[in-house]
């Protein structure tokens, strides 16, 4: 199945001159979802043994907690500033119009456990440095990242370099 033909681009949202790449119609088609979590299990299943997934609010969540369970791994949430209700660590990232603080609990990986990373699309990389961080932090190795998307144009991989990303869908 051809998965960038489900996919549907928005023009100039959320502004003028950006094209949305919108994955909601993947996710209401059964077939295509399937699909899609089956590709995304592949490229982690390549990378070797592992032990959890991280994946970052909230469109890591979609595709990082079906694929832990599939996988027989935990699942760890990275989410925005103050949503978590243990103690955590932070780190701030740069965004288009300002920044934004990240946050993971303290416990949330042990020194030395092996770490893929999942979310939805790769753009500029700048959140995912931010998960890099949090995950080094704890003492976490990052075995690789996977993203449904990839907006190569963009090149986020630049930002990732010495890290195994893979990608399903490239535009």
């Amino acid at each position: 199945m051809d998965l960038k033909t489900k996919l549907r681009e928005v023009a100039n949202f959320p502004k003028e001159g950006i094209n949305f790449i919108d994955i909601t119609t993947v996710l209401q088609d059964a077939e295509a979802l399937k699909e899609c979590i089956n590709s995304m299990k592949e490229k982690i299943e390549a990378f070797g043994d592992f032990d959890l997934i991280v994946g970052p609010e909230s469109r890591g969540f979609i595709f990082g907690t079906p694929l832990a369970y599939a996988l027989g791994k935990g699942f760890v949430p990275i989410r925005k500033r103050g949503k978590l209700p243990y103690k955590t660590i932070s780190v701030e990232y740069e965004l288009e119009y300002g920044t934004d603080i990240l946050e993971m609990h303290i416990d949330a990986i042990k020194e030395g456990q092996k770490i893929v990373i999942v979310d939805d699309l790769l753009a500029t990389g700048g959140t995912t440095k931010s998960n890099i961080k949090l995950v080094e932090q704890l003492g976490g190795e990052i075995l690789g990242i996977v993203y449904f998307v990839e907006l190569s144009f963009l090149n986020g991989r630049e930002k990732l370099k010495g890290y195994n990303v893979e990608s399903i869908v490239r535009y």
